[in-house]
């Protein structure tokens, strides 16, 4: 079985085709980011127009790839279905439905959050249930324990603000571009360590829910505190909010692990990318015999090869969308 995946939930426009047999056999990934760094974030209705744009000509540019025809070699479409900005969702789901009837093929609506809890199933070494999964990114801050394929327990989320939603907000106000986390990580490697010590929010706290509201108010009291700060003093703030955002992430992973009795962290999401957390688990769960598995970074970002796998991991499991395009901008992973 070979199933195209389609995503659109945010700033990302990709595609993707997975086969049963052999893997992935496409992955292409248009980013948006340049469009929307001059407004410091997502702005919705560019993102929706932009997506109609990409769209075709890339679903086009993977069938080129994988070396088969739309035709005669797809036998599903899987497409986000949400969460994620309305507009969006309804690009990705049109085309993905249409697809499907056009083609007499089945359809099938992915949960964004769940392809990104799964991906890790992408690599060749992939983790064994169960796991926990820390899924940061722009708009979602959740630690999952994953049993299997729609078996899942929400462990703890973000009460505010998104991590990565932080990171692009706290990059604003140092002057930096969008997406703030790579930002944010640059000038932090010139930072002196020693010079702030931002709080670490909710640690102290039982449970295993996060915020970051705070801390981002507290960075912004700290630039406000500066009488114009300079270069390094701006370096010196981005290091502090990095490793408190790094600890409060590694405390809460590692609770959740005691938690449940894992034994293995899956890092999802595109702060999944940050090689300081990257370390830091790595380092501090590793020494308590806990595995800590990140995927590629091209399977951290928003992309269609999770997508697709998870439309066919549904598919084996008999799964099928009746003839209507649905989008879900709110869509719990307790829904599913």
């Amino acid at each position: 079985m070979r199933v195209l995946g389609i995503e659109t939930s945010c700033d990302e426009t990709a595609v993707a085709v997975i086969c049963e047999r052999q893997g992935l056999l496409a992955h292409h990934l248009y980013s948006q980011s340049a469009l929307h760094s001059e407004y410091g974030g997502v702005v919705p209705e560019l993102a929706s127009r932009d997506h109609i744009r990409k769209l075709g000509p890339l679903v086009q540019s993977a069938m080129h790839t994988a070396g088969l025809s739309l035709q005669d070699d797809v036998d599903a479409v899987a497409y986000t279905s949400g969460p994620g900005l309305m507009g969006a969702l309804m690009v990705g789901a049109g085309l993905g439905r249409s697809l499907a009837f056009a083609l007499n093929k089945p359809a099938v609506a992915v949960h964004h959050m769940e392809a990104h809890l799964l991906a890790p199933l992408l690599e060749d070494a992939a983790p064994e249930y169960p796991y926990v999964a820390l899924l940061v990114s722009g708009g979602h801050t959740l630690l999952v324990e994953v049993r299997s394929v729609a078996q899942y327990t929400v462990l703890g989320e973000s009460i505010d603000d998104a991590v990565g939603e932080a990171f692009d907000k706290v990059a604003q106000m140092l002057g930096l571009g969008y997406p703030g986390g790579p930002q944010i990580q640059r000038l932090a490697r010139q930072g002196n360590p020693d010079r702030f010590n931002f709080p670490r929010p909710m640690v102290n706290r039982a449970g295993l829910d996060f915020s970051f509201s705070g801390l981002k108010t507290h960075v912004l009291n700290t630039l406000k505190g500066l009488s114009n700060p300079n270069d390094q003093a701006r370096a010196d703030v981005a290091r502090a909010f990095e490793d408190a955002v790094v600890d409060t992430l590694r405390i809460k992973s590692a609770r959740a692990i005691e938690h449940t009795g894992a034994r293995t962290l899956v890092v999802a999401g595109g702060v999944g990318a940050n090689q300081k957390l990257r370390r830091q688990l790595a380092h501090r769960l590793g020494a308590q015999d806990v595995r800590v598995i990140f995927p590629a970074p091209e399977f951290c970002t928003d992309n269609a090869a999770m997508v697709a796998q998870l439309g066919l991991l549904r598919l084996q499991g008999a799964g099928n969308e009746p003839l209507r395009i649905r989008v879900q901008p709110r869509w719990s992973l307790d829904e599913l």
